[in-house]
């Protein structure tokens, strides 16, 4: 099962999407959810008894919302470190952090800054060179427990961040520059979080596959429970929070991502997140706000 949020009726839910049926949660907000300990987590989703809706009659949002913050972790698979050291003026920062003590952590979004799956992510117009960043994401809860895990498309300007790793704020946060979704599995139904299969595929608006690629958290370096506990030091995240736990699949350095493209990330037992590419102006993106029911 998926823990979703959705809107259906014109109302803004949290539910559980099992088999192509939805049910409603008793919950108004995932924030709500996420400030419960695990245990009492999982029996609020145990013990749904909601009518089922087919879920062709309800519209995803990203599983996130209220005051949980999305976080990322950089360089956490071996062709990530390579990747950066390859575009960078400054290769040895990305070389010292692979093997450092302290994992590259950073901010990548507000919850309502998020899109879902099937809404548009953008790319920056003042970079000639924007990636996807297929990543896995876990769940965290209010006590710094994972309780789930999604899917996460960590859009990136490769060329800004390369000139100068002082530029990894403006490379990392824009307009349609964080996807998540489709929606949260829950823990217990992860037999093993270091043996999911990650997939990127990039098509083109011609239909033609423009790049594609797969790789494994078994290539993850860093263990998902260091980056949490690094993520938590001297802070607190009283509706959880999103960590995005770092991408193994970087193209080669003469492929930009473009608007038309259309970007698929799949993991493996968690789902697919579908998103179509727009340039990332203020215009095309003025549908992005605050409003829980928002819609491109």
């Amino acid at each position: 099962m998926l823990i979703i949020r959705y809107v259906h009726d014109d109302q803004v839910l949290v539910g559980l999407e099992s088999h192509g049926q939805v049910r409603a949660l008793p919950v108004a907000t995932l924030a709500e959810l996420l400030r419960l300990p695990l245990a009492e987590l999982r029996a609020v989703c145990e013990a749904v008894t909601a009518p089922a809706v087919p879920l062709d009659e309800v519209r995803l949002l990203p599983p996130v919302d209220g005051l949980t913050e999305v976080w990322a972790a950089g360089v956490t698979y071996q062709r990530s470190s390579e990747a950066r050291q390859e575009e960078s003026g400054v290769p040895d920062v990305y070389s010292r952090v692979y093997d450092a003590a302290r994992p590259e952590l950073f901010f990548k979004s507000v919850a309502w800054r998020a899109v879902g799956d099937g809404e548009p992510i953008g790319v920056r117009e003042d970079s000639p060179v924007n990636v996807p960043e297929p990543e896995v994401v876990v769940v965290v809860n209010a006590a710094g427990e994972t309780v789930g895990v999604s899917v996460c498309d960590d859009v990136s300007s490769r060329s800004i961040e390369g000139e100068n790793p002082l530029y990894l704020p403006q490379a990392k946060l824009y307009h349609g520059a964080c996807a998540v979704g489709p929606g949260i599995r829950p823990v217990w139904e992860v037999p093993d979080l270091y043996d999911l299969g990650v997939t990127l595929v990039v098509t083109g608006a011609d239909g033609t596959v423009r790049w594609k690629g797969e790789t494994s958290t078994k290539l993850l370096h860093r263990t998902y429970d260091d980056l949490v506990e690094h993520l938590r030091r001297q802070s607190t995240f009283p509706d959880g929070a999103l960590l995005s736990t770092g991408t193994g699949l970087v193209p080669d350095l003469d492929f930009d991502l473009v608007p038309g493209d259309v970007v698929e990330v799949s993991v493996a037992g968690v789902g697919t997140l579908r998103n179509p590419v727009l340039p990332a102006s203020a215009e095309r993106f003025a549908w992005l706000t605050p409003d829980p029911a928002r819609r491109p």
